[in-house]
């Protein structure tokens, strides 16, 4: 039996998923040193105060796009105004760890399973489907995993032995599991929308 010991919110993680990117540093960067750190710092804070002033509504939709779980968006977005990235995701991290049976539920059923990069072998594309299949009908959700500090050509094996491992748990094993990894994901998912600038206001109802 496997035992999982979570990390309790602290400094921010470096977390990679498959569905996250590393931000690039701009050209002409190196000839001014100082430069990246205050373009990065920039981008991070016009996220947060487009977040901060963003309508209930929108933050909730916004975190909802990050892990669909209603009460788990809907206390992130109560918070607000957040002093700093590190504070949101501290925040989103607690949210994450306090989530209900029936939380987990809710978000694991929006989730899907990864697929792998269309230039991958077909028999490993076959056997990635195959994993997929057997785990969704062992667990009843789809396979969730963080692919942390992961590199790109590496990720697809990492999935593999990931499915094939945890297909040994027993089902209140693997929801513990699950909704650790479903933590990591969401912290990593709003971590790159901050990352990306403002949250979009709208003008209609």
């Amino acid at each position: 039996m496997r035992h999982v010991h979570p990390t309790r919110p602290g400094a921010p993680e470096s977390t990679l998923t498959s569905d996250t990117h590393a931000p690039c540093r701009k050209p002409g960067a190196a000839d001014t040193p100082a430069l990246p750190a205050q373009q990065t710092h920039s981008r991070h804070t016009g996220g947060l105060v487009g977040f901060n002033a963003a309508s209930p509504a929108e933050a909730v939709a916004l975190l909802l796009s990050c892990c669909h779980s209603t009460r788990w968006a809907e206390r992130v977005a109560a918070h607000r105004p957040y002093p700093t990235v590190d504070a949101l995701l501290a925040a989103a991290d607690e949210a994450g760890y306090d989530l209900s049976r029936a939380d987990l539920d809710e978000a694991l059923a929006a989730e899907s399973s990864a697929l792998p990069h269309p230039d991958a072998p077909p028999a490993a594309r076959t056997a990635l489907r195959a994993a997929h299949a057997a785990y969704e009908s062992s667990f009843g959700h789809a396979f969730v995993i963080s692919l942390d500090g992961v590199r790109p050509e590496e990720r697809l094996d990492q999935l593999l032995a990931g499915i094939r491992s945890r297909l040994g748990n027993e089902a209140e094993e693997e929801r513990v599991v699950a909704a650790e990894e479903l933590r990591r994901l969401a912290r990593a998912r709003l971590a790159l929308r901050v990352a990306q600038g403002p949250t979009p206001r709208h003008s209609g109802p």
